[in-house]
C-alpha cells in the first residue's frame, strides 16, 4: 500500500504520505486522455462519471470534489494506490536501463480506467496526436455524456454505451474520429449486443467482461477482433484497464527506446513487443511506461529517425 490513511474536509480528502506519486507522470504519461493541468499546477479529470482535482502537497495528495465512500469505491483502486511500487522498482531497476527511466519517472502509477471508454479511446488514439485524440473524446462526452458541473464549469461524463450505440457515422465523424467513425460505431454494437448473456445471439468473444476474464494472451487476441483494434491498441486497453500487466505497448517512443538500449533498429514490432515480455515478464506493462516516458520526455532518437 503506497499511503498512510486517508482524512476528510469539507467537499474533499487529504490521501496523507502517499509514496510514488508524481501528477506529469501519471497524467502525462500517454496512458489517459481526458485530465487536464491547471494553471495553478493541480490536475482535472472526469472517470467513472466523477470530475475530480488532484492536488500534491509535499507527500500529501488531496482530491477535491469527492469523498471517503467515493475514495473506497473508485480512487483508491483507480490509482492503484493499494501496491507498493517500490517493489515493483526494486525488482526492475536490477537492469540498467530501466534503472535510469524509473529514477526519470519515478511517480508513475498505471491507473485502473474503464474498459469501454479506454476500448473508444484508444481505437481513437491510433494514428492520431494526443491533442486531437483529447479533442474527439471531449466532443464525444459533450454530445452523448452526462453534464457535471464543478467549480462552475460544465464537464461531461464519457457517455454510456446504450447511448453511444445511437450514434450515427456522421454524428461520430463530425466529432473528429474521422475513418475510425465505422470502428467505434461497429466496435460499440457489438459490445452492445454481447454485454449479457441473456441475449439470445450472445458471442463470448464481444463480451468485455468475459474477454477481461481470461488469461493475457487470450485477452490480447480477443480484443483484436473489434474493428479498429491492432496489437499496440489492443495492449493499451490491457494494461490501462484491464490490470493485464504483461501487456507491452509498442509505440514509436518505446520502438525508438528498445532499438536504442536493446535491440537492431530492424527488429518488427512483434519481435519488440515479445522480447519485452520475455525480459520484463510480469511486471512488463511497468516497464513499458517507464521506457516510453524516458524516451518521449528525452526524445530519445536513432540516428536516420
Amino acid at each position: 500500500m503506497d499511503f498512510n490513511y486517508v482524512d476528510d474536509f469539507e467537499n474533499g480528502i487529504i490521501i496523507k504520505n502517499v509514496r510514488n506519486f508524481e501528477l506529469a507522470h501519471i497524467f502525462e504519461c500517454g496512458q489517459c486522455f481526458r485530465w487536464y493541468k491547471e494553471e495553478n499546477g493541480n490536475y482535472i479529470g472526469v472517470s467513472f462519471g466523477k470530475v475530480i482535482e488532484v492536488e500534491k502537497k509535499e507527500d500529501d495528495v488531496i482530491l477535491y470534489n469527492t469523498s471517503q465512500q467515493d475514495f473506497k469505491e473508485i480512487w483508491g483502486d483507480y490509482f492503484d494506490l493499494y501496491r507498493d511500487y517500490n517493489e515493483i522498482k526494486n525488482i526492475l531497476s536490477k537492469d540498467p536501463v530501466l534503472k535510469k527511466a524509473i529514477e526519470f519517472g519515478v511517480g508513475m502509477r498505471l491507473l485502473k480506467q474503464d474498459p469501454f471508454e479506454l476500448i473508444v479511446s484508444f481505437i481513437i488514439s491510433a494514428n492520431n496526436r494526443i491533442p486531437m485524440i483529447q479533442r474527439t473524446i471531449k466532443n464525444i462526452s459533450e454530445k452523448w455524456g452526462e453534464p457535471l458541473e464543478y467549480k462552475n464549469r460544465i464537464y461531461y461524463s464519457f457517455p454510456k454505451i446504450d447511448k453511444l450505440k445511437e450514434a450515427t457515422l456522421e454524428e461520430l465523424a463530425s466529432c473528429g474520429t474521422g475513418f475510425r467513425n465505422k470502428y467505434i460505431k461497429d466496435t460499440v454494437s457489438k459490445i452492445y449486443y454481447n454485454g449479457t448473456k441473456t441475449n439470445e445471439n450472445y458471442d463470448e468473444k464481444y463480451d468485455i467482461n468475459w474477454i477481461k476474464d481470461q488469461e493475457d494472451e487470450v485477452c490480447h487476441k480477443e480484443l483484436q477482433k473489434f474493428m479498429g483494434i491492432g496489437p499496440k491498441v489492443s495492449d493499451c486497453i490491457m494494461l490501462f484497464s484491464m490490470q493485464k500487466y504483461s501487456a507491452f505497448p509498442v509505440d514509436v517512443w518505446v520502438k525508438r527506446a528498445m532499438n536504442y538500449f536493446y535491440l537492431a533498429p530492424d527488429v518488427s514490432l512483434k519481435k519488440i513487443r515479445d522480447f519485452g515480455i520475455s525480459k520484463f515478464g510480469k511486471l512488463s506493462g511497468f516497464a513499458q511506461q517507464y521506457l516510453f516516458y524516458y524516451a518521449r520526455e528525452n526524445n530519445i532518437k536513432l540516428e536516420n529517425s
